[in-house]
């Protein structure tokens, strides 16, 4: 089984984090499982919608060719999910986000869901988010820890200070969440998510800490399992109608197109 993971970070800049991802992806994945990993460039530095956009677009691309290249599945590995329900219409393998199934998993673990998550501007987009997964009423915390992707290199670089300041951070992030109600903790993000990836029962008071890096793969290798089984697919009615050729063509072809306007 061959697994293609998009980041949203750059493969250079946050190397560190990179050969951590890749390096703990493969070592997780069941016998006969690979997955590739591949990052943006430039990455998803200028936090909002429209970077999201344009990574997504990105993302996209890349999984029409991770299909085409032969590969079983396909992992958004951005917890805002960009452009998933667009990429799950297009290709014909499994298309799994990361936020998505940590969410839908995290709801097994309790009833009262709070999100760490990378940044403040991402609160309003998770809160969007657990509506659009039919999760909203169970989403009762977001809140930011105000860094950004570079912040996690020395703890993947094997710092161990680092680290452990970073797992504070966390854990002081999510604590108040745990004082107002919350009974899960989601890092809602892939990089906090590594963080924890090496902790065995990391809780934060009673409160469960959910691996989404793990969570996604595990799921992006259950929908290739299931599919094998008897060619299990998405709803192809209204909710994710396949795409015909000419729209990945067209779409794909976005990407190529010069400036529109010259300057004057």
């Amino acid at each position: 089984m061959r697994i293609f993971w998009q980041s949203f970070v750059d493969s250079t800049i946050n190397a560190p984090y990179m050969r951590r991802l890749s390096d703990y992806l493969n070592g997780i994945a069941a016998p006969g499982t690979s997955v590739h990993v591949e990052g943006v460039s430039p990455p998803d530095r200028d936090f909002g919608r429209l970077a999201e956009l344009r990574c997504a677009i990105v993302a996209i691309d890349n999984g029409i060719a991770a299909e085409e290249a032969g590969y079983d599945a396909c992992v958004m590995g951005h917890f805002q999910d960009p452009g998933l329900y667009e990429l799950r219409s297009a290709l014909r393998i499994p298309v799994v986000g990361a936020g998505e199934a940590t969410l839908l998993a995290a709801s097994q673990l309790g009833r009262r869901l709070g999100l760490v998550t990378l940044d403040p501007v991402f609160e309003v987009m998770h809160y969007e988010q657990s509506d659009r997964y039919g999760l909203g009423g169970r989403v009762m915390h977001v809140a930011g820890l105000g860094c950004r992707p570079e912040d996690f290199a020395a703890a993947f670089d094997g710092d161990a200070v680092a680290k452990a300041r970073m797992l504070a951070d966390f854990t002081a992030c999510a604590r108040p969440m745990i004082e107002a109600g919350a009974d899960v903790i989601v890092p809602a993000g892939v990089l906090p998510g590594l963080l924890i990836g090496g902790e065995r029962g990391f809780c934060v008071g009673r409160a469960p800490v959910v691996n989404c890096a793990a969570v996604a793969l595990k799921s992006a290798e259950m929908w290739v399992q299931l599919r094998a089984l008897n060619d299990l697919e998405p709803s192809r009615g209204p909710s994710f109608a396949l795409a015909n050729a000419r729209a990945k063509q067209d779409f794909r072809a976005l990407l190529a197109r010069p400036a529109r306007f010259d300057r004057q």
